[in-house]
């Protein structure tokens, strides 16, 4: 399913690369051999475990599924359905659940979304918080049954109620879009920050940006914002890792930390993030937390290019390049493949 976006201010690169008068002295690192951060800047070189996004897959059922669960873990998934089935029927939710999850992503058997809204059905009038934000969504976007907002709403609530983070997290977007401005955002900060707490990515980036631009009449606070934009980045939100490398650089909510900020740029960039990759491009140019190189600058303009962003300033810069360098710039973007 799509995520319910939420509306909130998008952060400006606030020209961050661009306006430096004067580049920051080469860094005495290479790409790979950082000097040691603070812990709240460091970005390590291996990707972290991402946190749940706000339609992953079912908690953890309860007690009475535990060997179908224990088989669904392991990808046996005809055994979780011979054992979640019969207690299905008999009206346990979380078998319920496990059951729609099944068949919604066609685990084992044919993908069957009537079967699996049936399920999802059941075992949110079951009270299944999983299974109530599954068919919550299910509800919002009409997909295998009519829509209908006000039930959606309802499971929403009642699932975010019971302490599940990604319902929360939606719950927040649902209050925000109902209620536009301070009386919408000042109902949903409490979910907000329960989700982020729990580790959902999505609600830490949007606290972030609540935080720091104050939206709907909140007290702006930078330092909690950038502490929470780190958070999201370290969940591996490449949005998040785009603006933390843009607030480190620039010092918003916190010290300036070219390297940190380069760090987090790279990252964002090895995603496949196209402005990261645009802004990469300037950071090489300019030697801004990492040593010049006009052949990486080239590299990650012309994936950005590629992909429709356009920059005029890199490209009067690669036109700029020798012949043998632009070449080199065009076989690194050709063989650029995503990390993570």
């Amino acid at each position: 399913m799509n995520r319910i976006m939420l509306i909130l201010l998008a952060l400006a690169f606030q020209g961050a690369v661009a306006a430096h008068a004067q580049p920051a002295a080469p860094s005495p690192f290479s790409d790979n051999d950082h000097p040691a951060l603070p812990q709240d800047d460091y970005i390590p070189d291996e990707p972290e475990v991402e946190a749940d996004s706000a339609e992953d897959a079912p908690e953890t059922p309860t007690e009475g599924v535990d060997i179908a669960y224990g088989a669904f873990q392991r990808g046996y998934y005809l055994t979780a359905l011979e054992f979640a089935l019969p207690r299905a029927k008999l009206g346990d939710p979380a078998a319920q659940t496990l059951v729609a999850e099944i068949y919604s992503r066609g685990l084992g058997v044919p993908e069957d979304p009537d079967e699996a809204a049936f399920w999802y059905s059941a075992a949110a009038r079951s009270g299944d918080p999983a299974a109530q934000l599954k068919y919550a969504l299910m509800l919002l976007e009409g997909t295998q049954v009519e829509k209908d907002r006000n039930r959606a709403r309802e499971l929403m609530k009642q699932a975010a109620d019971a302490g599940n983070s990604s319902a929360q997290f939606n719950y927040g977007q649902l209050l925000i879009t109902d209620k536009p401005g301070a009386e919408g955002i000042k109902a949903a900060l409490p979910y907000m920050l329960a989700s982020a707490e729990a580790g959902i990515a999505d609600a830490q980036f949007a606290l972030a940006q609540i935080r720091a631009y104050g939206i709907g009449n909140t007290e702006p606070n930078l330092d909690e914002a950038r502490k929470w934009m780190i958070r999201a980045a370290r969940s591996g939100y490449d949005t998040a890792q785009l603006d933390i490398a843009v607030w480190l650089i620039d010092g918003i909510g916190g010290d300036i930390n070219f390297d940190a900020g380069f760090g987090w740029m790279r990252r964002a960039a090895n995603s496949g993030n196209v402005m990261a990759q645009n802004r990469i491009a300037h950071l090489y140019i300019n030697a801004i937390g990492t040593r010049p190189d006009p052949i990486e600058a080239a590299k990650w303009y012309i994936l950005s290019r590629r992909a429709g962003l356009e920059d005029a300033s890199l490209e009067d810069f690669f036109q700029g390049l020798t012949a043998e360098e632009q070449k080199a710039g065009i076989e690194a973007a050709n063989n650029f493949r995503s990390r993570f």
